[in-house]
Formats: C-alpha cells, structure tokens, sequence
C-alpha cells in the first residue's frame, strides 16, 4: 500500500507542522517519509546532505523542491552542479513558498523530494 506524502500545515518558530505533529528544525522529505535535516542555512549546504535524493532510483523523484529559508538565493555551486551531474531538477525558492508549492503538486500525485531550511 503506496503511502501519502505528509501535508504541510503550518512551519515558523524553526519547525513545522506536518499532518497536525509539529517537527523541529529544517526537513527533507523523500520518499513520503519526513526525516530531520542538519541544514539551518543555505550558505552552509553540500551535496553530502542531499545524497540520498541524489541517489534515488531514476523515476522515483521528479526533481528536488529546495526551500532555501526566509529569502530565496542560488544554493551553493556544488549543489547546483551535482544536481546537474545527476540529471535531477532542482527547484529552488524561500520556505513558505516551497511549502505552499509542495502541498499542491503532492496533492496532485508529483513524486518529488523536497528539502525546507526552517525559519
């Protein structure tokens, strides 16, 4: 039985809300499944912290929806270029907009990973 992705209810205070159960601090999600994430700012993300959305099995993510924190900015070279390397999208945006976007395409049937630095 194929599993739901958790909906976003409510993020700030450095966490969020996922289907009414309140998470602390940044998030990747992937595989309909919310797991911490040892991310607080996009200047100090590596590839390292996205290895396992980068070695998804082909099909199974569409691409990486990246909430980048309260602005929106490029994350750093490497990320970029390691997506690249692996034919992966990466769409990148600030937190709240992410969230909104990813509880729309989830309740659409996308399968992607999406990763939030929390604000």
């Amino acid at each position: 039985m194929a599993r739901a992705a958790p909906q976003i209810d409510a993020y700030g205070g450095g966490g969020f809300r996922l289907n009414g159960a309140r998470h602390d601090g940044s998030l990747l999600i992937l595989d309909d499944q919310a797991r911490p994430w040892p991310v607080d700012a996009l200047n100090t993300l590596a590839p390292e912290h996205l290895a396992d959305v980068l070695a998804a099995p082909r099909g199974a993510v569409e691409f990486l929806l990246l909430g980048a924190g309260p602005r929106n900015s490029p994350p750093p070279r490497a990320v970029r270029e390691a997506f690249q390397a692996a034919r992966l999208g990466l769409e990148i945006m600030d937190t709240p907009a992410a969230i909104r976007l990813y509880n729309l395409l989830t309740a659409d049937g996308r399968r992607l990973a999406c990763a939030l630095i929390a604000v």
